[in-house]
Order: structure tokens, then C-alpha cells, then sequence
């Protein structure tokens, strides 16, 4: 079954045996069932003519492997924008990126109409570095045109030695003519966790899910506890902002650290039996200080699972924009020796039962960057609403927004009110947050 995959992430298949028991009871198939059935053998013998044209009538010999690939990805591919089929050696390419390092330029990308759009560059990398901003399409790399290449195919590219460089082309919403980026190609090592003292408040920027992030985010706390002093310290600002996801384990073991009970998040599949509910565990391991979670356009997935988890139990304010609103879950499931697939195989829902997809979590307190007048109207995310073949949502549809942070702290504004709310020098109804009848109960 699915749920035995080896790995779940929240966050874009040639000889695979597929293996059934049956039981010795006598089975009945309905007529329809029969006719169901088919009609999908047809449908089978239709791509295996099309295939036998392919290779004895098109003008040049073709790569049969490359054709049953490229099959089965336009197979996935058309599901939603996060499934997808990964070769042998982007599959590696995966398993090593979960890790925390990684080749590469230092973007995390879906793809949209045929292009490749980024959905964050990833703090202190190339990317970053060069300029690359959230809701950039890519429309050639290294001249080659994007149109027509699958996700993998353009990830492909986009990856080589280190120190070597690559020219993008993107198309910039607010800009008329697209514009050249080169970027040097280097080993991409995510420090997923950063921490910093605010004099009297705690300042922790997680930048991805990975197998680190929780024990470095335990490691911030401790340390930034330990030089401000307990009797000092304010509270934590917890900084999700342009995190595009990652592993669901740890977006749980990261709510999880916030909070003594209650359920984290559930994840529903096709089938009422396959609904998982995560609780937490005891334990704060700020001791109950005060937490301000910070959201942008950019945050998704499994930033959307801890800022969900502690809205709904009133544990921390969320403040910023509305997030990304990418509510599905991802399993991959290897193929031995043929890679793996990803496959949305459920949606997942925050304590109050509420899904995020093509929604976003809705800040409890909006706040606005103030922009450079050159990125005016060029740093808004449209979200998952705004992607190609996405999940519907349960009700109105409306994710994406604002997804800039200013580099220099002083200049940023939804930082630095979280640090006025949590000193006491700015007031707000939604701060601190105040258990209710409307809450979270387990």
C-alpha cells in the first residue's frame, strides 16, 4: 500500500512490477465493472499503437525508454503540478536533498504553463545571490528554450559542476521585456535553521524541512535562551517566510516542540480507512514564552502545517501575508532500480479540521513589506490557486501574496512589529493569542 513509502513530503516508472493478492473467496464484478474494465484495456492498446508508430514511422530513430518515460511523466504530470515521475538519478538527487546538501543553483520550482516558476530561492545560495526572486518564470536556460522540457528535464539542466555558470532567462510580472541572470553553479549546503539574538526576543528563520530541522531548531532555542537569560527573554519569533516545505515528519516534530497536546495535523486520502491523525507529544521547548510565526506568499506545505497546528491552538500569532496555500501531500515511492514516483496521495487538514488548499493560512495580523520602488508589483505569489491543474479547494479559492523580505533586518516591517508586539511597544487584539470557545480541544 502507499503508506508503506518510505518517505511523505508536503511541498513538482519503467519496469515497475505491480504485485496483488487475492483472496480464495469467490469475486464478483458487476457488469459495469466489466465494462469499466475494457475500456481501459483499449484505451492501453491505443498507446501501444501509437508507441509501435513512434518507432517505425517517425523521421529519426527514437529512444524507446525516453518515450515510455516521457509517457509516464505527461501521465503524472497531468494529475497535478506535484506529481511527477524522478529517474534513478534524480531520485538520488532527492534523497540527498532531504538530507541538506546538495548541487545545484539554490531554488525550489514547479512548473506552470510550460514554464519553470520558482517558488523560493533558497537563503544565501547562487540564486539568491544573483537575484532571483519568488514567482520568477524561467523561459530558457543556457539559451535553450523551457517550453516543451517536463520539470526534471529543466532541473536537469539547471544542475552541473560547481563553479561553472548557467545563464536564465526570466520573465518578471511588472517587467515588459524578459532579462538575463547568470549564476555560478555551487554546492548547495542547507543549513535549514538560523538563529540570532534580538537583544531580549529569539529570532529563529527556518528555511526548509529536512532531516536537520527540528534538532536545529532545539539547538536555537536552547542557545538563544541561554545568552538572552530565561528571566529576559521576551519571546520567539519563528521566521517561515519563503520556506517552500519539505518532510512532513519534520513539520510535525516542529510543531510539535511548541506545544504539550492536541492534534498537529490529519491527512485524509481517496479512502475513509487511510485518515492519519498526528498529535503532539509533551513538551515546550520554550516553556510557554510567547511565539509570533512570520508567513509570506512564499511559505508552503509544511510551513503551512506548523503555522496551521498553532493557530488553531491559539499557541502563537501568525503575522505577515497569506501563505501559498499548497495543501496536498506527496508520497514517493521508489522503483527499485527505475527511480521513484511522487504522488499526491492526500490532503491535509490543520486541528480545526479547516484545508489550506488553494487558500493559504490567513495571518492574524496582515502586515506589508514596504517595497523599493523597482519591485513594485513584482514580488506577488498567485499561490496554489494560480497553478495549473492544482487541487480544488473546499470552497472559495484565494492563495498567494506578497513574498519579499528585505535584506537588511532594518528595513523589515513585519519583523520588526513582531518585535514590538513581543516587547510590549505595539499592541494588538491578536496578540498575545487568547483560548476561546473557537479553539482547538483534545
Amino acid at each position: 500500500m502507499i503508506r508503506k513509502a518510505s518517505l511523505l513530503l508536503v511541498g513538482a516508472l519503467v519496469g515497475a512490477a505491480a504485485v496483488t493478492t487475492m483472496s480464495q473467496m469467490p469475486l464478483k464484478v458487476s457488469a459495469t465493472a466489466n465494462a469499466a474494465a475494457t475500456d481501459t484495456y483499449r484505451q492501453l492498446n491505443l498507446f501501444g499503437d501509437v508507441f509501435e508508430r513512434v518507432r517505425s514511422d517517425y523521421v529519426e530513430v527514437p529512444d524507446d525508454a525516453q518515450l515510455i518515460e516521457s509517457a509516464i511523466n505527461g501521465m503524472l504530470t497531468s494529475l497535478d503540478p506535484h506529481s511527477s515521475y524522478m529517474s534513478p538519478k534524480s531520485f538520488r538527487d532527492m534523497q540527498v536533498q532531504t538530507r541538506g546538501e546538495f548541487g545545484g543553483l539554490g531554488i525550489e520550482v514547479t512548473m506552470e504553463e510550460g514554464l519553470v516558476k520558482v517558488v523560493s530561492p533558497i537563503d544565501e545560495t547562487p540564486a539568491a545571490k544573483a537575484g532571483v526572486l519568488a514567482g520568477d518564470l524561467i523561459t530558457y536556460i543556457d539559451g535553450e528554450q523551457v517550453q516543451g522540457l517536463t520539470l526534471n528535464e529543466a532541473v536537469e539542466k539547471m544542475r552541473g559542476p560547481v563553479n561553472t555558470d548557467i545563464i536564465v532567462t526570466i520573465r518578471r510580472e511588472g517587467r515588459t521585456e524578459p532579462f538575463d541572470i547568470t549564476i555560478t553553479r555551487d554546492i548547495i549546503r542547507i543549513r535549514s535553521v538560523r538563529w540570532r539574538e534580538e537583544e531580549d526576543v529569539g529570532y529563529v528563520r527556518v528555511t526548509q524541512f529536512n532531516e536537520q530541522t527540528y534538532d536545529g531548531l532545539k539547538k536555537g532555542i536552547e542557545e538563544t535562551t541561554a545568552k538572552i537569560g530565561e528571566d529576559k527573554l521576551k519571546g520567539y519569533v519563528i521566521d517561515l517566510r519563503n520556506n517552500p516545505g519539505g518532510l512532513l515528519d519534520q513539520a510535525i516534530a516542529v510543531s510539535d516542540a511548541f506545544l504539550d497536546r492536541g492534534e498537529i495535523v490529519s491527512t485524509r486520502g481517496r479512502e475513509a480507512d487511510e485518515t492519519q491523525r498526528y498529535n503532539a507529544r509533551s513538551g515546550d521547548l520554550t516553556n510557554g514564552k510567547p511565539v509570533i510565526i512570520l508567513v509570506n506568499g512564499g511559505s508552503a506545505s509544511a510551513s503551512e502545517i506548523v503555522a496551521g497546528a498553532l493557530q488553531d491552538h491559539r499557541r502563537a500569532t501568525i503575522l505577515g501575508t497569506r501563505s501559498f496555500g499548497k495543501g496536498s501531500v506527496q508520497t514517493i515511492i521508489p522503483l527499485g532500480a527505475n527511480g521513484a514516483i511522487r504522488l499526491t496521495t492526500a490532503r491535509y487538514y490543520t486541528p480545526s479540521g479547516t484545508s489550506i488548499q488553494a487558500k493559504g493560512i490567513v495571518p492574524d495580523i496582515e502586515s506589508l513589506q514596504e517595497l523599493p520602488e523597482e519591485l513594485v508589483g513584482r514580488v506577488e505569489t498567485r499561490g496554489e490557486a494560480g497553478l495549473r491543474g492544482h487541487l480544488e479547494a473546499d470552497g472559495e479559492e484565494q492563495s498567494g501574496s506578497q513574498a519579499y523580505v528585505p535584506p537588511d533586518p532594518e528595513d523589515d516591517t513585519q519583523l520588526n512589529l513582531a518585535l514590538d508586539l513581543l516587547r510590549g511597544e505595539k499592541v494588538d487584539s491578536a496578540f498575545p493569542p487568547v483560548p476561546d470557545s473557537a479553539a482547538v480541544k483534545n
